[in-house]
């Protein structure tokens, strides 16, 4: 064979090798992109789930091999109900009566934290119906009393206001707690008067307040420092998609270090500063709060809004216990839940840790 002849048939070998490899490279790509872990995700449009959007558009959730769905619901217990039955793998909320028994019975794990209430930010605010404001209620150790709307008994605000009133030397037994099933339920009953007061999320607290719908009288944090939700999945994944979880607090753990750098940032003072990176969080967090307003509405609103995160999402435990204890003695929690049983820190480390 003449050398020609030799070089000319390895040149056909080597380009049919190009093409060969191109081919199994694509095929490979789009193996890979299937090989994707999907995961669906409940939480509440909110600025307190703004690491899940932040995750979600800046693709940690992608990096991390992970197809994440957002479900979004309209309170905190729907959104534990879907974990347990499965609808959904993760969920960020507040916690509630509902939320302990279903981890008490095995069906949850909580891994990382949600929100704190903390003495040095805002967060969730007390109000009062115009009506009520103007007959006297002023003034959060007037409460009683009055009615006071909620989601469901046993919800976070139910937690919420019976602490306060404990704190603020208040009979509760002589408020009238109305159950309204939703959060758009318990702010249209406020501002239309059909109840004198609740407990709400400083993002939505303030522009009611502004708009001059409402009146706030006093702040959560003043009374009941505290941690108000958590970061869950179902026992199921942390026994059978372990890595799932991992992936998963860790791409959520980025979420959290880029709201706090752009959103909670203070200066020397203490007072809240502009960062080189809170206009991008301020842009994310607006497709999912406050979508339909222009940016120079919803900005100040999701600014005003944004409550404290721990560090790396860090869970405080023995706040934990301290709520399930308070439910089980009012009867809302089974006496033998035992939140050590559904406490996992094995992804996170505790607060204080």
């Amino acid at each position: 064979m003449r050398s020609r002849d030799l070089f000319g048939g390895l040149g056909k070998l080597a380009r049919r090798s190009v093409v060969g490899f191109a081919l199994g490279a694509t095929v490979l790509g789009a193996g890979a992109l299937q090989a994707a872990e999907k995961i669906n995700i409940a939480a509440l449009t909110f600025v307190s789930s703004s690491p899940l959007f932040i995750a979600k558009e800046k693709g940690y959730f992608e990096a991390e091999g992970l197809d994440a769905e957002l479900t979004f619901f309209r309170s905190a217990q729907p959104v534990a109900v879907a974990i347990a039955s499965g609808d959904a793998d993760f969920g960020v909320t507040a916690f509630t009566g509902g939320f302990f028994n279903l981890a008490g019975k095995g069906a949850l794990k909580v891994i990382g934290a949600q929100l704190h209430e903390d003495a040095a930010y805002d967060g969730s605010a007390i109000l009062a119906s115009n009506a009520a404001y103007e007959a006297g209620l002023t003034s959060v150790d007037k409460l009683g009393g009055h009615s006071f709307a909620l989601s469901q008994v046993g919800s976070s605000f139910h937690y919420m206001i019976g602490n306060v009133a404990e704190k603020a030397g208040i009979d509760i037994e002589t408020m009238e707690l109305k159950p309204l099933q939703s959060v758009p339920n318990m702010i249209g009953a406020l501002k239309s008067g059909q109840v004198d007061s609740m407990i709400i999320v400083p993002h939505i607290a303030k522009p009611l307040a502004n708009a001059g719908a409402a009146h706030i009288i006093g702040w959560v944090k003043d009374y009941v420092p505290y941690q108000v939700g958590g970061l869950f999945t179902s026992s199921r994944n942390v026994e059978e998609r372990r890595d799932v979880v991992e992936k998963f607090v860790r791409a959520y753990q980025k979420g959290v270090a880029d709201y706090r750098a752009a959103l909670l940032a203070t200066d020397a003072d203490g007072k809240l500063i502009e960062s080189d990176t809170t206009n991008e969080i301020l842009e994310i967090v607006h497709k999912y709060v406050y979508a339909d307003d222009p940016v120079e509405k919803a900005y100040p609103k999701i600014r005003n809004g944004a409550m404290f995160i721990t560090e790396e999402g860090k869970l405080d435990v023995e706040d934990v216990k301290a709520q399930v204890k308070w439910y089980q003695e009012r009867g809302y929690v089974a006496a033998d839940t035992d939140p050590d049983a559904f406490i996992d820190t094995s992804f996170i480390a505790p607060l204080g840790q």
